[in-house]
């Protein structure tokens, strides 16, 4: 039986009514057990021993083509197997839900390091060194363009992206204060702790992929399209995967090339990318140059915003990094102004990682902010609390749900921003100069369409079985929380089962939008149980409480178990709706920094953070702060310590291990401290909640940034906030 929602308006508060209490708690998440002893399985572990072992052979130029490989030398190399040329070979990793092949003809070479042939073998290393040592020759274009801000790249302006409000030349002119600033981010790497691995078995017609992907629903379809067979016979699995942060959304040249190289030698094959393979041929960020323009009255309310951005990406890739997503809602300001340039180069394919848009917008939007704070003589905090629209300034709107300034209010609270040094530079410990900074933090709230299934056995436990994955966030333990909930058990009698496309489509790992598509779904199906239950009693499903594995309605009380004739299921099936176009949803915050920077080595250590967020229903506090504390720690990278280098010359990745890719570690992170807000949303899905992955990213590095000013001076508009960039402006010291 199913159970179908599409969400055209609000939905009741139903789990609040609910009488297991344990939606909202801290439980703990149900696969770490199995993690920390190694017995959870990833994608590059599963199979006998069997498999050969493929290598990718990638372009050593910028741009051409590819003449000849020296396939015959290759496969006399030891324990080579096969030499794969075949043009279904990626040329691009797929973008999130493309739901078709992405780019595929491996011999027009249009990044360095690009895959163009998979050298199979019995080995690791003998694939390796065959791989390292064939023999390539090419036609190589010589118009090759690797800096998007050379002059020479050609630029995209998409129309629906170029957009004005009023006329916001005049009120810069007519401001009591302005900012008009630019702004540089570099390119990032996810950098997932798992690499992308695939491993491809064939039977028959039947293809089953082991894969580290995140959206299960879409992969199968991209990887049946790429090699040209039918959805139907492509099974996908993936029920652990190791951080993907947007890189895993779509397909990867892996997976295809092992599952062609499996075809071919009728026998399993896996393709395990090296680190260095990782940063070069799957997504980066995309650098991004920003300007914004503020204006604001003498009292300090906007009435202009601008935000333009040039970001990057190969030709004909359809994505670009979203750069103005928040500045559109975030603060008023009537006259208003959005340029979005697309420039094309040759460097490694630009998709979505945390928080795409978001992530980079708002670190070029708060600093403005701060920049506009301390020339109107405003508090940074005041200025923002006066300046939070009534509605969605730009197309009238109301806000789903909304405590945006009370995160703001209550961070500052418990934060003690009271004793925030008003003059920069004022505040030293012996060698450190100390200072506060904080950003606003906001993410769109997305409903994607997803299908669970719960089965209720008879002897009062459940399954719930999706192609969701669970990708570090918590999935398995907050699906069970959810049955339990609904179905009065506890979630140890809730068997969870994901990341297989047999199952049926979940909404996929991303856009933070997993937990509230899904779990509406498994909502949906297990509120269909509630109903059949009540029918059996002769009930109706309001006047049942399903408690501990009780069932009680009219004063009589009876086990679940002795309730049910036979096990029971029901389907859950969520899609999105008029909701999304009635209202504008999003999840708002506010971040909180105190730095400490070495007056004479320029060193900054951030000392302390804390993070205010409201994003619906909170469905575990452990998990979802945990996942606040990884995005504080990506703002900490973003602000500090991450970027990804391309040489010049040729557009290859420099720094293309986490030797030389700086991420944070231990000693760069601080004790975090996250609050969260109660709030409920009826406009966003039946279970009332918004995403909270990517809005803990949001804004963080900016917070960091405006500490840094607050304690010396000195504007960072070129992230990371490396000490180079600090240490030729700092005041100079007493003695």
């Amino acid at each position: 039986m199913n159970a179908h929602l599409k969400m055209d308006g609000q939905q009741d508060n139903v789990l609040d009514d609910m009488a297991q209490n344990v939606i909202g708690t801290q439980t703990p998440r149900r696969d770490g057990p199995l993690k920390v002893t190694g017995q959870a399985p990833y994608a590059a572990e599963f199979g006998d021993g069997s498999e050969a072992v493929g290598v990718l052979v990638r372009a050593t130029i910028t741009k051409g083509r590819v003449r000849s490989i020296d396939e015959a030398a290759a496969r006399a190399m030891a324990g080579v197997l096969a030499v794969i040329t075949d043009e279904r070979l990626l040329r691009n990793p797929a973008q999130g839900t493309a739901n078709e092949a992405p780019v595929q003809g491996p011999r027009d070479v249009a990044y360095f390091g690009q895959p163009i042939a998979l050298v199979v073998a019995d080995t690791f290393e003998n694939a390796r060194f065959a791989a390292q040592n064939i023999a390539v020759t090419y036609d190589e274009a010589g118009d090759a363009v690797t800096d998007p801000l050379d002059g020479a790249a050609h630029i995209d302006r998409p129309d629906a992206k170029q957009i004005d409000q009023g006329d916001i030349d005049a009120a810069m002119r007519d401001a009591a204060f302005t900012v008009d600033a630019s702004f540089t981010t570099p390119s990032q790497n996810s950098a997932a702790m798992e690499p992308h691995a695939s491993v491809a078995k064939w039977d028959g017609e039947q293809l089953t992929l082991w894969g580290s992907l995140q959206m299960l629903n879409y992969n199968r379809n991209e990887l049946a399209d790429s090699l040209g067979v039918k959805p139907e016979n492509v099974r996908v699995l993936a029920p652990y995967v190791g951080g993907g942060f947007g890189s895993k959304l779509g397909l990867a040249p892996e997976a295809v090339a092992a599952a062609i190289a499996a075809r071919e030698l009728d026998r399993p094959v896996r393709v395990v990318l090296t680190r260095q393979q990782v940063f070069e041929a799957t997504m980066r960020r995309s650098s991004t140059l920003q300007r914004v323009r503020l204006a604001a009255t003498a009292d300090g309310d906007l009435t202009a915003v601008g935000h333009d951005a040039t970001v990057s990406n190969l030709p004909g890739e359809t994505f670009s990094e979203p750069v103005a997503l928040a500045t559109h809602f975030l603060y008023a300001g009537k006259n208003r102004a959005y340029r979005h340039n697309i420039a094309r180069v040759n460097r490694t394919c630009a998709g979505s990682m945390r928080a795409p848009g978001e992530a980079v917008g708002m670190l070029a939007l708060e600093n403005a902010m701060d920049e506009l704070a301390h020339k109107a003589g405003i508090d940074p905090v005041d200025l923002r609390l006066r300046n939070i629209p009534d509605t969605h300034p730009e197309n009238g709107k109301e806000f789903s749900s909304r405590r945006f300034a009370e995160c703001l209010s209550q961070g500052a609270e418990r934060f003690g921003w009271s004793a925030r040094p008003t003059t920069p530079g004022s505040r030293r410990e012996g060698e450190w100069l100390i200072g506060y900074g904080m950003a606003s933090a906001a993410r769109g709230n997305i409903l994607m369409e997803a299908r669970a299934r719960v089965t209720l056995h008879r002897d009062a436990t459940a399954t719930v079985e999706t192609d969701m994955t669970d990708i570090g966030t918590g999935t398995y333990t907050i699906l069970a929380q959810i049955a339990g909930e609904m179905l009065g058990l506890p979630v140890e009698s809730i068997t969870v089962k994901l990341g297989d496309s047999d199952f049926p489509s979940g909404s996929g790992s991303g856009g933070s939008w997993g937990a509230g598509s899904v779990g509406s779904a498994v909502f949906l199906a297990c509120q269909k149980l509630r109903a059949d239950i009540a029918a059996t009693l002769d009930a109706v499903p309001s006047d049942l409480t399903l408690k501990d594995g009780t069932v009680t309605t009219a004063n009589v009380q009876r086990s679940l178990s002795d309730t049910l004739e036979q096990d029971i299921a029901a389907v859950g099936h969520i899609e999105p709706g008029e909701s999304s176009e009635t209202v504008q949803q999003a999840g708002f915050g506010a971040h909180f920094a105190e730095v400490g920077v070495n007056a004479v080595t320029g060193e900054t250590r951030v000392r302390r953070m804390l993070g205010v967020f409201s994003a619906g229903r909170i469905l575990n506090e452990q998990t979802a702060r945990s996942q606040c504390h990884g995005g504080m720690i990506f703002g900490i990278g973003a602000a500090l310590t991450e970027e990804l280098v391309h040489d010049p010359r040729d557009g290859h990745v420099v720094n293309h291990d986490l030797a030389e890719y700086h991420v944070p570690v231990n000693l760069d992170v601080p004790q975090l401290d996250v609050m969260f807000l109660q709030e409920r949303d009826a406009w966003a899905n039946p279970i009332q909640s918004k995403g909270v992955g990517e809005l803990g990213i949001s804004g963080a590095g900016a917070a960091i940034t405006n500490a840094i000013f607050n304690a010396t001076g000195v504007r960072v508009r070129d992230y990371p906030a490396t000490l180079d960039k600090i240490l030729p402006d700092l005041p100079e010291m007493d003695g």
